[in-house]
């Protein structure tokens, strides 16, 4: 009893792998994909004219105390850099954000409204592929539950397996295009974006590092889910032929 009950414990430790990374794998992609710093940098920006009584480096002052005298001559100190201030700001595939200037909070913006009309197209597949990825690693997630619960054949448990391994590593191949696609959209709209948001220091944010880790943990679960499959036929394969093996003997050398 022993020997047939170590490869069925075996069997359950790997579809448990499996539906740890490809549940690990979902929750990443989700929290990636409803965020919003896959991107994060900073800004050049003029700095506003100081109203009233306001003082500080993020406004620029007049030499005249009188501020509001329009009859006044008033000059301006700051020159070159001074004139401009760095601002915080990050994006996802959905809006952009960047700190306000001497105000409390950020001002978000439309991504897709960002992105130049000739990649709009490549940043809505992005999207969509996404979705399907999320979809996929649902269904994935669902199919490898049922694997884990549901005690019924052997047979019906390998049909289970060879379709969550089908359907997990196409989500990964999904989500490694849609990943990429929205790279290549980024860093075009940086180039050819609206000048009143084009960054000047930019770099990869959290949920980009996410994202990725998503797939790789899609990867894995799609690998150890082929693994166990391709694990679980070479046992019937070895016991099929230890059968045979044995029915030869019992032929050749019949009980008296």
């Amino acid at each position: 009893r022993m020997p047939a009950s170590v490869p069925e414990a075996d069997r359950r430790h790997r579809a448990s792998a499996a539906f740890s990374l490809s549940f690990l794998s979902l929750v990443f992609s989700i929290t990636a994909f409803s965020s919003s710093y896959w991107c994060e940098g900073t800004r050049k920006v003029a700095k506003p004219f100081c109203k009233g009584d306001s003082k500080g480096d993020l406004c620029i002052r007049f030499n005249s105390p009188d501020g509001n005298n329009s009859q006044a001559v008033q000059y301006i100190w700051e020159t070159g850099d001074d004139k401009f201030v760095e601002t915080k700001f990050h994006a996802g595939i959905w809006y952009s954000c960047e700190e306000m200037i001497n105000e409390e909070g950020e001002k978000c913006r439309s991504f897709i409204s960002l992105t130049p009309a000739s990649d709009r197209g490549v940043l809505w597949l992005s999207i969509v592929a996404e979705l399907l990825y999320v979809v996929l690693l649902l269904i994935g997630n669902i199919l490898m539950s049922v694997e884990i619960c549901y005690f019924s054949s052997v047979i019906d448990g390998l049909k289970i397996n060879a379709f969550s391994a089908v359907v997990t590593v196409l989500a990964g191949l999904l989500g490694m295009v849609a990943h990429m696609m929205y790279t290549t959209v980024f860093q075009m709209t940086v180039n050819l974006g609206p000048e009143d948001w084009r960054p000047h220091t930019w770099d990869y944010g959290w949920s980009y590092c996410l994202a990725w880790t998503s797939f790789a943990c899609c990867m894995a679960a799609a690998v150890t889910t082929i693994n166990k499959y391709t694990k679980t036929i070479l046992e019937f394969k070895h016991k099929r032929k230890k059968l045979e093996r044995s029915f030869k003997i019992q032929y050749k050398f019949p009980e008296h």
